[in-house]
């Protein structure tokens, strides 16, 4: 498949800081790709290099087979970028500022319909003549989105795009954004919310101070590092004692409540039996499989 973005080794520094250590990667056109890592580990500084608002220290970039140096004028007509801030012209409606911004990409009249198009999918037909400082935060949200889109770009990225909306609004934005990926438009998400990125993309990496620790489908990274968690909550008194450990199994204790990390799951029999010895009482049982969290907190060491 062609490849809508690819970043070949590119480093970034700031002075003594190496923001981007020599990263390599590409996403493929139509694909839902997933860019996770804690606070400064370089995704924001990969998404401005993207974009062409800053220039890599070495290496090249290129977005739907345009470098975003050398042939910046069609890079940039390529993409559409969703800041994490709330940027805005604070001197015109929703629509204007639309009409505007498709401007700057040579769109005129004719791409009209479009923006009416776009509006009312983001349901922002009641708020069109609004001016931009009246709206609610999720709704300078969803005219953000509308502005990335404006000139069509075949590649769009999101920058923690549901940051500060609520549940009904960010359900919205991902149903339309699901229909413009199977509309053949590449995603490219940056998220805090590890269950968006769980559900809604194919193929995920993980940095870690300007690193990719983890490059792989979503799929494959689950289980990679699956586990199962089983917590027992214990009918634990004076005269019973728990050993350190089953069977060289470690567990973790909050009050009553025990969780036991398993390598596999023949390993819950094992603890049962054991607890049955020492005529421990089982008030309670559940197993948990693992999750994006769980790979994201073993991969970098950080909650996201």
């Amino acid at each position: 498949m062609k490849k809508a973005i690819v970043f070949k080794n590119v480093k970034k520094n700031f002075r003594q800081l190496k923001a981007i250590d020599n990263i390599s990667l590409s996403v493929e056109e139509g694909e839902f790709f997933g860019l996770l890592g804690p606070n400064g580990a370089g995704k924001s500084t990969l998404i401005n290099m993207l974009a062409g608002l800053v220039k890599p220290s070495s290496g090249s970039i290129s977005v739907m087979g345009f470098d975003v140096l050398k042939d910046y004028q069609n890079a940039r007509h390529s993409v559409g970028i969703v800041p994490q801030e709330l940027v805005f012209d604070p001197f015109f409606n929703v629509r204007e500022m639309l009409r505007f911004q498709a401007g700057y990409f040579g769109k005129g009249k004719s791409n009209n319909s479009w923006i009416d198009e776009v509006i009312e999918r983001l349901d922002l037909v009641d708020k069109a003549s609004t001016n931009m400082r009246k709206l609610s935060g999720g709704m300078k949200r969803r005219a953000l989105i509308a502005q990335a889109l404006v000139h069509r770009p075949p590649v769009i990225v999101l920058d923690e795009p549901t940051a500060g909306v609520d549940v009904e609004l960010r359900q919205r934005l991902w149903d339309f954004i699901k229909e413009l990926n199977r509309e053949g438009h590449t995603i490219v998400l940056t998220t805090h919310y590890l269950e968006e990125a769980e559900a809604l993309c194919n193929r995920i990496a993980m940095l870690r101070s300007g690193k990719i620790v983890a490059l792989d489908t979503t799929k494959n990274l689950l289980k990679e590092f699956s586990a199962k968690t089983l917590r027992l909550r214990l009918d634990m008194n004076k005269s019973k004692k728990m050993p350190t450990s089953i069977e060289n199994i470690i567990y973790e204790v909050d009050g009553d409540l025990y969780t036991f990390k398993l390598k596999k799951i023949s390993e819950i029999t094992i603890i049962i039996e054991k607890l049955r010895k020492l005529n421990i009482e089982i008030l309670d049982m559940e197993t948990i499989d693992s999750d994006l969290e769980n790979v994201f907190l073993k991969l970098t060491g950080n909650k996201i």
